[in-house]
């Protein structure tokens, strides 16, 4: 049960890092081009990459250039998500975009049916149809006037979400395969610094972006980036590797993913009282009701995949 352990540290991980990716886009980067900050996590990654490759010794010839390429690959498909994944939250709150993550896990069921040969039954499917209601109402419940940026930020996040899910799905394939989790993570590191470099430089405008927001910030935005990145790789070694030891990929993901809105809404609450200017949550009564309700939602799918693990 190692992988329900990783599952926690995850969940807390990536909830903080979603936080923390939510003051930086505001504060910062006054919600415009948020996405530009990508160019610093591209040299982290890069550097954590190299450095775990020195300590763990990895070796391209041992593991194969096959199974190294495709890893890689899945790093810059997961990079590219980053994308639509800012867009989002330049639209959404961290309760919302949360929340709307929990589409990963329909769409690990089904590519696990499809690509791994994964079953699953009538109360699982169930258990998923209750999950993405809480997104569902958090769009049918929004004002008229921002129901197509609510709609926006779903199908961002959707795009999101199938970049993550096909770069976990070849991370697990290939650790099936015979691939070390340990080397298969440097290698997604490495893919995820490259692609994040590039997709910056292939964009002027993005890369303008990040150091006028350096200079202005007079580089004070550099703590906080360097704590997502710690956390970025924490929650992708931790997550992508219950994946890969769990009993299904689905189970894991909607387990992970269906909790962490959970913590979320728990967390905005009480950051937005206690730190206004960290938590950036909307308190007003029909916005908490809503997103409890969601969260609820999500809770009780949880349950339900629980009682069949």
């Amino acid at each position: 049960m190692m992988w329900l352990l990783l599952i926690v540290v995850d969940v807390l991980a990536d909830s903080t890092r979603i936080f923390i990716d939510n003051y930086i886009s505001d504060y910062y980067y006054k919600g415009k081009e948020a996405v530009a900050q990508k160019l610093f996590y591209g040299y982290a990654y890069l550097i954590i990459a190299l450095i775990a490759a020195f300590a763990f010794g990895f070796n391209l010839e041992t593991i194969g250039f096959s199974p190294a390429l495709l890893v890689f690959l899945a790093g810059i498909i997961s990079s590219l998500g980053g994308i639509p994944y800012y867009r989002a939250l330049e639209i959404e709150n961290s309760t919302s975009l949360g929340i709307f993550l929990q589409l990963s896990p329909v769409l690990y069921l089904i590519a696990g049916w499809f690509v791994l040969g994964e079953s699953f039954s009538p109360i699982q499917l169930v258990a998923f149809l209750i999950i993405i209601s809480a997104p569902i109402l958090i769009v049918t419940t929004a004002r008229k006037k921002s129901r197509h940026l609510e709609i926006k930020a779903v199908l961002c996040t959707l795009v999101y979400v199938l970049a993550y899910v096909s770069s976990s799905l070849i991370f697990v394939k290939e650790t099936m395969g015979g691939l070390s989790i340990v080397n298969a993570v440097i290698l997604i590191l490495l893919g995820k610094g490259v692609g994040n470099i590039a997709i910056i430089y292939c964009r002027p405008k993005w890369r303008k972006r990040y150091y006028y927001v350096m200079n202005q910030s007079k580089r004070k935005v550099v703590r906080p980036m360097l704590i997502n990145s710690i956390l970025g790789v924490v929650a992708d070694f931790t997550y992508r590797t219950a994946l890969a030891t769990a009993p299904a990929v689905a189970i894991a993901s909607a387990i992970s993913d269906s909790s962490e809105p959970i913590v979320i809404f728990f967390m905005g609450i009480i950051l937005t009282l206690i730190w206004p200017k960290f938590g950036r949550e909307k308190l007003n009564k029909k916005t908490v009701l809503v997103h409890l309700i969601a969260t609820i939602l999500v809770a009780i799918g949880v349950a339900i995949l629980q009682i069949q693990t």
